[in-house]
């Protein structure tokens, strides 16, 4: 390693263009917390934004108008859902620019955010911290996928990072000869932890915090029918990315932020639902409400099972009676606040904030730069 600050490039294809920007939330919160540690000099390749002080942007002009655009459209794993022709010229485009912008940066690490962009490290030695996501799960499933990712790792030593604890058997067994799998929880910005919430009301709302797939909205729409109205309200937001009718009980939002979700929402909310059947990751909105003492109600997939202790810190359902059973559990005073701060506990003592999270990266840098035994 070298004696001055170690260069670190993160790569990233989403990030918020502004402070009320929802897309890649994530990233910008990791990318302050990497630049305020002293021995780290952090460059970012991502769509254009805010940077935070410190923080060097890799991308090019003409790269970041490109990333832009990408990320209007809904990003790499949106297109090959929805335009895979279209997808087709827009990884291969992707790809050159991630590979002139690895070779131009030359890092001592390259921290790279979902596993396609893995792809133009090939031909060189840099050493790789690779963050998977729950959608890359879906990227793994595309004919000769694993076989490009193994021989790109085989180049170089690298750490695969999956930011919950259900992935890791399967990249073990994909990748683990080539690579060390470990780990990494996202953290929680410290204003989540000190949210103040109000017990429920004569008017009980609910939160939905999601991007409108048929697969995130999962099994909602369907078991909420007759659940929900005039005092018992749902609110939904979040960006409509697949075409659906909502029913008419729905309150729908559009997109929000943080502040608002803080300031407003928050406080007043019985809880949150994520009746998701999609691929998940460790949702990071689950992890924000929880700190907040937020009750969650989640259908029961690996992701969810990963945060949620079973009616200790939310509930897991997996019908509309369990559906209606947990409402109805969580609209009683004692148990909404005894699960809530339950919640906010276990991500306190679990996830931590967004300075845990960069000292868990910081570490795995330093591994992945020791000297070979």
């Amino acid at each position: 390693m070298r004696a001055s600050s170690l260069k670190v490039l993160m790569v990233s294809t989403s990030y918020p263009e502004s402070a009320q920007d929802w897309r890649g939330r994530f990233i910008a919160n990791l990318a302050t917390a990497l630049a305020r540690r002293e021995e780290i000099s952090l460059a970012l390749f991502a769509p254009p934004g805010e940077l935070p002080d410190k923080v060097i942007a890799a991308a090019t002009p003409e790269d970041a108008r490109w990333l832009a655009r990408l990320s209007q459209q809904g990003g790499i794993a949106h297109l090959l859902r929805k335009h895979r022709a279209f997808a087709a010229g827009a990884v291969i485009q992707l790809l050159a620019r991630l590979g002139r912008s690895y070779r131009h940066q030359l890092p001592d690490v390259a921290h790279v955010n979902w596993l396609q962009n893995v792809l133009p490290l090939w031909g060189t030695r840099t050493p790789a911290l690779i963050t998977v996501l729950g959608s890359d799960f879906g990227l793994l499933r595309l004919p000769g996928m694993k076989m490009a990712l193994r021989a790109v790792l085989r180049q170089r030593r690298a750490i695969l990072a999956p930011n919950a604890e259900w992935m890791r058997p399967e990249l073990e067994r994909v990748f683990g000869d080539l690579a060390e799998v470990c780990t990494i929880a996202f953290g929680v910005d410290e204003p989540w932890f000190e949210v103040v919430r109000r017990p429920p009301g004569e008017i009980r709302h609910w939160l939905a915090i999601t991007r409108l797939t048929k697969n995130k909205i999962g099994d909602l729409f369907e078991w909420g029918e007759g659940l929900f109205g005039q005092d018992r309200v749902l609110h939904l937001f979040g960006p409509m990315q697949e075409e659906m009718a909502l029913p008419p009980w729905v309150a729908y939002h559009g997109p929000t932020h943080p502040a608002e979700l803080l300031q407003t929402w928050f406080p007043q909310a019985c809880g949150l639902i994520t009746l998701s059947r999609h691929d998940e990751g460790r949702p990071q909105v689950m992890l924000e409400a929880m700190a907040a003492g937020l009750p969650v109600i989640a259908s029961d997939l690996s992701a969810h099972r990963d945060i949620i202790r079973h009616r200790q810190t939310g509930l897991l359902v997996d019908s509309v009676d369990e559906f209606r059973a947990a409402l109805a559990m969580l609209e009683t005073t004692g148990h909404n606040q005894e699960t809530g701060e339950a919640a906010r506990a276990w991500v306190g003592a679990n996830i931590g904030t967004w300075d845990d999270c960069a000292e868990r990266y910081a570490s795995a840098y330093r591994r992945l730069l020791e000297p070979k035994a």
